[in-house]
């Protein structure tokens, strides 16, 4: 296959220096981290200093046969500092919710589905009577196989954020939406299904909650509410998780405290219809920043899904790093999104590389045309059918075949993004979602050859 590929020292290195407004020693501290990281390098055992949170998706046990084990035998449960759990939902009565609700809730999967031996994390099969089954336990298990591994559940999500509005609306609503959400998931008091769920069947299995509000007061999916004075009730909301949540871990005497994230768009009119930034950066232990979908098959135009850098005017992570910066995020508390997708349009006209040029409609894809998983790019670009290309200045990549384009992060890609968070000093990496990693973990594997090491 025909590849235009630079060395991995040489687009770390360029793309670094375009860092506007480094000083110059640190101008060339991001040169260093540039040239010690950018090669491959093997993982480190010792705790990590850096976030590197994957997004387990609750429905991808199914089509995709992507089951909690898969992140132990991939290798990758012991490159990850948290798994977030996609997703838990709030309903219209504004309360965490769960149950088997086609399109709503998926209790099945959570904790009902027996596993057997050979889809155990222990490879033990799971028992008729025990209170907690699926991927409830499956985790539970990985935990205890990977002391310090974290697990959030993710409330939310671009499908479920539909009741965050009304349910955050007045500080009744709000304790009581908390509440709830801590009754069902921190202390896991589940429903009764049969002979699964009860009092406390989930108790200890999470660590924290992320919540995936998308978006407070901006547009989202169809169906979710929005309201201007969503900004200062995602603050409220932010702040009533965490003092109940302090105060749940005081009366169990625990100490350590709940974690509590959330995940943040790239688009500075949705920060700042949204978030008040120094405020909520007090009470929440990190954000995960959007990192891609800055482009997609939505629009008639191929673009770049997820580039470390754009000429001004574009969405990229730099600049979305930036404006949370500017408007008083911690650097250490940013958390860098990275997909282990992507997206990709088909009857792209007017020759060339493919990049910047009309197409009629997304791609054909194995899920969801238009989103394809890395495993199944990887062997796109493996086919000899696609040339791969690679952009020197901006650092992203993208696949063309002369009629379809796929934009998406390769490892290399990501090695570069990984010596960037370190140079720019940020929390860490982000990942939607894991099961899109290749069987033996390639994409996990060289962003943790970066950010495994302490800082």
């Amino acid at each position: 296959m025909r590849r235009r590929i630079l060395s991995r020292l040489s687009v770390a290195t360029v793309s670094l220096g375009l860092l506007a407004g480094l000083a110059p020693a640190a101008h060339a501290q991001a040169h260093a981290q540039a040239q010690a990281h950018a090669h491959e390098a093997p993982a480190v055992t010792a705790k990590p200093a850096y976030k590197r949170v994957g997004y387990f998706t609750q429905w991808g046990v199914y089509g995709r046969n992507f089951q909690v084990k898969d992140l132990d035998t991939s290798g990758t449960a012991a490159k990850l500092s948290h798994v977030n759990y996609a997703f838990g939902n709030v309903g219209a009565d504004g309360r965490c919710f769960t149950g088997n609700v086609p399109g709503e809730a998926d209790a099945w999967a959570d904790y009902v589905r027996p596993l057997d031996a050979a889809g155990s994390v222990d490879g033990v099969a799971d028992t008729p009577d025990q209170p907690l089954a699926g991927n409830f336990n499956q985790l539970r298990e990985l935990k205890a196989k990977h002391p310090g591994l974290k697990v959030m559940i993710s409330l939310g999500g671009w499908s479920w954020s539909t009741h965050f509005s009304d349910a955050a609306r007045t500080p009744a609503s709000r304790k009581a939406l908390v509440a709830s959400c801590i009754d069902l998931y921190i202390k896991g008091n589940l429903p009764v299904d049969g002979a699964r769920g009860g009092a406390g069947a989930a108790a200890g299995l999470f660590d924290g909650i992320d919540l995936d509000w998308e978006w407070p007061g901006s547009a989202g999916d169809t169906d979710t509410v929005f309201r201007p004075e969503d900004k200062q009730n995602f603050t409220a909301l932010v702040r009533e998780f965490r003092t109940q949540l302090d105060a749940y871990a005081r009366s169990q005497k625990q100490r350590t405290r709940y974690e509590l994230t959330a995940f943040v768009p790239t688009a500075p009119a949705k920060i700042d219809a949204g978030f008040e930034v120094r405020k909520i950066m007090r009470d929440l232990d990190f954000v995960n920043l959007q990192g891609y979908d800055f482009h997609g098959s939505w629009e008639s135009t191929t673009a770049q899904q997820s580039a470390l850098f754009a000429p001004r005017g574009d969405f990229s992570v730099d600049q979305t790093v930036r404006d949370w910066l500017r408007r008083g995020a911690p650097a250490r508390k940013l958390v860098v999104g990275m997909p282990f997708y992507g997206q990709g349009w088909t009857g792209v006209t007017g020759g060339g590389d493919g990049l910047g040029r009309p197409a009629t409609g997304p791609a054909p894809a194995t899920w969801a045309n238009g989103y394809e998983d890395y495993k199944a790019l990887k062997k796109l670009a493996d086919s000899g059918t696609y040339t791969l290309h690679r952009d020197r200045r901006n650092g992203h990549a993208w696949l063309f075949d002369g009629t379809t384009l796929w934009t998406y992060d390769d490892p290399y890609v990501l090695r570069t993004k990984s010596a960037y968070v370190r140079a720019m000093g940020l929390g860490g990496a982000m990942f939607w979602s894991l099961d899109g990693d290749t069987p033996d973990g390639e994409l996990i594997t060289a962003v943790d050859g970066v950010l495994g090491a302490r800082r």
